[in-house]
């Protein structure tokens, strides 16, 4: 319980001090040759310059008949049924590669876990780059093409018929692509568990859809804070692109009543979270089906901005105080104090641990009459690690929403 106490001293340093910033690495299509060295640093293993002329030749040959491919990829996603993003404009593509290779890290370049890649634009930039990616496609239609490029990459590139927001399906019974279970995919991909004190051994970058973004962010959360799914290999990092309306509620702080939500505490208490770039929708490649003369080529207003956003979980999220079985119960406390951010925080205490809402607040050097829309992520976890360890824990007035949420399954 030693750790317990040093946090809360350190937390009530933070609440009456100046609360810190989100971390925000821009990587603007203005700004980024600056900050960030070009494909050719020393600081990765890239393909050397000095190549013959026969394999510049070859290289040429290759660069012809993508070219064809290409073209033939693109009036497929100009069809498609079902609404998505396509990153075709190459500024974008630009950007998007060194913000997934930022200045800084190591001399090995990452492998990057490229998901729903479409034409396959971007993921032969990263391949040129010196990545070695892994394409997760869930539609079937640009598999061959994908292939095509996997034949010429020798090892570099392994395709898989897999949708990430369809790994581990609520449904029971046989699982057949898209669909994929966690530990199929990582056999599939040769990746082995690692210790969660250990770096990232994977990048993933996704793109989320405006009408499922938040859906899929909870489900995220659930497998995170209990090591489940992807996570159970390690500290899986997300690239993600997702509505700036997203990424203002996942950084939003406490106060905020409009947009600080049990989302917001959830997303901060487990990872760091980056702005990496911010671009108009209009940049994006949709069907032709969702665009309208009222809409932009993307399927989206023109004042509409994406962002990307780089999610990496952290390495001291767990400890003796806190640990994977923890969470389940965790996330549901703080979506039912969370549900109404205006309510008085020591009321909710006195529901959790019965008539201890008054110390409780005061170990915490917190004002009798705080509100729970106005309590800091690092305290609600500290909160939490007290609570769990009090004989006066009430945990069934937090379970009976769990049972409830394993009866009928959703997010």
């Amino acid at each position: 319980m030693s750790s317990v106490w040093a946090a809360r001293t350190a937390l009530y340093i933070v609440r009456w001090g100046p609360p810190a910033g989100t971390s925000v690495f821009l990587c603007s299509r203005q700004a980024h040759h600056a900050s960030v060295p070009s494909c050719n640093s020393t600081s990765h293993q890239y393909p050397s310059s000095r190549r013959s002329a026969a394999t510049k030749e070859n290289q040429k040959h290759q660069r012809s008949k993508s070219a064809t491919d290409q073209s033939i990829e693109l009036k497929i996603a100009e069809s498609c049924k079902n609404f998505r993003r396509f990153i075709t404009d190459p500024g974008l593509i630009d950007s998007v590669v060194k913000c997934l290779a930022p200045y800084g890290s190591s001399r090995t370049a990452p492998i990057i876990m490229d998901c729903n890649p479409g034409p396959g634009i971007l993921t032969q930039a990263l391949l040129d780059a010196g990545h070695k990616v892994f394409a997760l496609e869930n539609n079937s239609d640009f598999l061959p093409s994908l292939e095509r490029i996997q034949k010429n990459r020798n090892g570099q590139l392994k395709v898989v018929h897999c949708d990430f927001f369809k790994i581990d399906p609520w449904s029971e019974g046989l699982v057949q692509p898209p669909s994929m279970y966690s530990s199929t995919l990582m056999k599939t991909l040769n990746i082995s568990e690692v210790p969660w004190a250990a770096d990232v051994p994977l990048k993933v970058f996704l793109m989320l859809g405006h009408k499922k973004e938040r859906i899929l962010l909870w489900r995220q959360i659930y497998s995170l804070y209990q090591r489940l799914s992807v996570y159970r290999f390690g500290r899986v990092e997300l690239n993600v692109f997702m509505t700036e309306n997203q990424y203002l509620k996942l950084i939003s702080r406490p106060g905020d009543f409009m947009k600080y939500k049990a989302l917001s505490v959830l997303f901060q208490v487990a990872c760091d979270i980056e702005l990496l770039h911010k671009e108009p929708t209009s940049s994006f490649l949709t069907p032709a089906k969702f665009r309208n003369p009222s809409m932009t080529k993307s399927g989206g207003f023109p004042d509409d901005g994406l962002c990307l956003v780089r999610i990496t979980p952290r390495r001291n999220l767990f400890s003796e105080n806190f640990t994977t079985a923890d969470g389940s119960t965790f996330i549901h406390m703080i979506k039912q104090l969370l549900a109404t951010r205006k309510s008085k925080l020591i009321d909710k205490l006195d529901n959790l641990a019965p008539g201890n809402g008054k110390d409780l607040l005061k170990s915490l050097a917190l004002p009798m009459n705080i509100v729970t829309g106005c309590i800091y992520p690092e305290e609600y976890k500290l909160l939490f690690e007290i609570l769990s360890h009090s004989e006066e824990f009430n945990p069934s007035f937090v379970l009976d929403e769990i049972y409830e949420d394993v009866a009928v399954p959703c997010y």
